[in-house]
């Protein structure tokens, strides 16, 4: 397939747009970027990403950089830009139409609505609540203060747009309702519940994706995605510990 440079650099920065703001691994975008090119016709061409921006370049021309300032966790979009590259493999798809593919995908709402988020973060507070030694009185304090604190987290990060800040409040927010439900008589192990709400906070795909980029050699994104998890699991840690200092 013939296609400008330009337009092909747009198609494969992109992809690795979605890629990252969606949690993929360094290593995948890299590579996912080059396929495409190769399969374009660009040949030489090389591709650099960073959890914090991505880069594309060819011999002789000019090189892009897109900047990565919002991440999430959202695995559909890179399973349908997996599936875009697989068409460009193909020679089924120009960079026209892949182009405008990848808008569709950047500009789409989310995969799940905010409701169902909040259903599956209660059931699974609730069933890790049991899973680590609760009662199954526990299990509906577990449920309420996990998908409250997950439904806390998403709102103050669109209001201060601070993610570590919003896991603080979250992780807070649910050590205070398990809290109260123990006050009030309801769930008997304060531990257990705290655990199983804050688990859907926890950073598991950032640690995962962490090892993966450092064991593939991009040891920059390996070692600041570490850091990331890390400092999330000392947020979540902090909020539930505030309330401890302060109501012994």
């Amino acid at each position: 397939m013939n296609a400008q440079p330009g337009s092909i650099a747009k198609v494969c920065l992109l992809a690795g747009k979605i890629m990252l703001e969606s949690g993929a691994e360094t290593y995948r975008v890299e590579d996912t970027m080059n396929r495409i090119a190769t399969s374009f016709g660009l040949e030489n061409a090389e591709s650099y990403a960073t959890p914090t921006g991505v880069q594309f370049s060819t011999e002789g021309e000019v090189s892009y950089f897109r900047r990565i300032s919002n991440r999430s966790n959202d695995l559909q979009r890179i399973t349908d830009v997996n599936s875009i590259s697989r068409q460009i493999t193909a020679q089924s798809l120009d960079a026209k139409e892949a182009l405008l593919l990848l808008k569709g995908i950047e500009h789409q709402s989310e995969t799940f609505p905010l409701w169902l988020q909040f259903i599956a973060a209660a059931l699974a507070s609730g069933s890790f609540a049991i899973m680590f030694g609760g009662s199954w009185s526990d299990f509906l304090p577990a449920c309420i203060a996990g998908a409250l604190g997950y439904a806390a987290m998403i709102w103050i990060e669109k209001l201060i747009e601070i993610r570590f800040f919003a896991e603080f409040i979250a992780s807070f927010f649910i050590a205070v309702i398990a809290a109260f439900s123990i006050h009030a008589g309801f769930g008997q192990h304060l531990d257990k519940i705290i655990i199983g709400a804050v688990m859907p906070l926890v950073p598991g795909l950032h640690i995962t994706n962490a090892v993966r980029d450092l064991v593939a050699g991009h040891l920059v994104a390996g070692i600041s995605k570490g850091v990331e998890a890390i400092l999330t699991a000392f947020a979540i840690g902090a909020g539930v510990a505030v309330l401890f200092a302060f109501f012994p």
